[in-house]
């Protein structure tokens, strides 16, 4: 079992708000560390998006909690009413991320009021405050995610997987359950992938230049989707059909088979090559062997000559993978192209720092 940066990070800001807590002889440095479990965040910016939302709800919940023990005193029914309208504020604000935190501070403030009340409710609410700058400051400096490295990985796992299982179908040697269960835990990879593409997007760098690196890096990921999904679909439709492609005629099954292949072996090159696995000057010389849209299409009409008109749904659903298989052969050109534009500008930022500790 592996401790994530996430995990790591929640420790030390409990430790690090309690000391703080301990250090300013706070009479309850409890409520700094609850606020820091709240207050952690995967990313620097989304550490920056809340301290200042967790000020504005934590001055709501601690305003209104003054404001209803001095007007009705601080009985239960009294609390359950100031919680509900500390939500309803919330929700209006657009800031729902902080409801649990104000609500700590509103039950924190009126659960027992002393003869001092506004200086009690202002120690209450700084000792808060101090848990979320505390958990602010450890998601500046400690373990800055590696969010590049873990979108990459994830990419190229699950992009080699499907890739397999492509090569599979196309021979008619994939279990066709096996395959369908796999089909759907690919679907949820691509989600995750889409929450890390999210994640590496929000972070921030203090210089401009990397900050010009990143956009056009995040134009190749963003890509890299792209192509993933795209062959995800044609695996998916070569899984669909793969009765009416075992019925074509052997000479048109050869045929979609090398262009799988070729686009297979393309896109695993081009992923390498964006690590520097491959050198730029590598000519791809099995592109040559790839047939263009153009003459796949051609193929595909050739085909249509042949049958009757009583084939007609199966070569509506013959049409349906050739046009799948013509979309990610356009996507997979898209990368290539963006990935030699990419090398050609940044040649000492086109490597990525494998660390394989890095993926979840």
């Amino acid at each position: 079992m592996k401790l994530g940066a996430r995990i790591l990070k929640t420790g030390i800001a409990i430790i690090l708000s309690l000391y703080l807590g301990q250090l300013v002889h706070s009479p309850s440095p409890v409520f700094a560390g609850i606020a820091a479990i709240f207050a952690v965040q995967p990313t620097i910016y989304r550490s920056y998006r809340s301290i200042i939302e967790q000020i504005q709800g934590n001055l709501i919940g601690a305003v209104l909690a003054m404001f209803f023990v001095l007007a009705l005193g601080n009985h239960i029914v009294v609390i359950g009413l100031a919680a509900i309208i500390v939500i309803t504020i919330n929700l209006k604000m657009k800031i729902e991320n902080t409801i649990g935190l104000s609500l700590v501070t509103l039950v924190a403030i009126m659960e027992s009021p002393g003869g001092n009340f506004i200086q009690f409710s202002a120690i209450r609410f700084s000792t808060i405050m101090l848990g979320v700058f505390a958990a602010f400051i450890v998601n500046l400096v400690f373990l800055p995610p590696k969010y590049e490295n873990k979108l990459y990985f994830k990419i190229s796992n699950t992009t080699e997987e499907i890739l397999r299982w492509i090569r599979l179908s196309s021979r008619h040697a994939s279990d066709h359950n096996l395959l369908k269960n796999d089909i759907d835990k690919l679907k949820d990879n691509m989600i995750k992938i889409g929450q890390l593409y999210l994640m590496y997007k929000e972070e921030r760098y203090y210089l401009k230049k990397n900050d010009l690196v990143k956009s056009r890096k995040l134009v190749i990921y963003r890509q890299m989707i792209s192509a993933t999904k795209k062959a995800l679909d044609t695996l998916k439709r070569l899984h669909r059909f793969e009765n009416e492609l075992h019925l074509l005629p052997e000479g048109f099954q050869q045929s979609i088979q090398e262009q799988l292949d070729c686009l297979i072996n393309h896109h695993e090159q081009l992923m390498l090559r964006f690590i520097g696995k491959i050198r730029n000057q590598t000519v791809y010389e099995e592109g040559a062997l790839c047939l263009n849209k153009k003459e796949l299409f051609g193929l595909f009409l050739l085909r249509q000559k042949e049958v009757s008109e009583q084939d007609d749904g199966h070569l509506y659903h013959t049409m349906q993978i050739v046009s799948t298989i013509i979309d990610y052969g356009e996507q997979v050109e898209h990368l290539d192209t963006l990935i030699t534009s990419f090398q050609s500008y940044h040649q000492d930022e086109n490597e990525i720092k494998i660390d394989e500790n890095s993926i979840e």
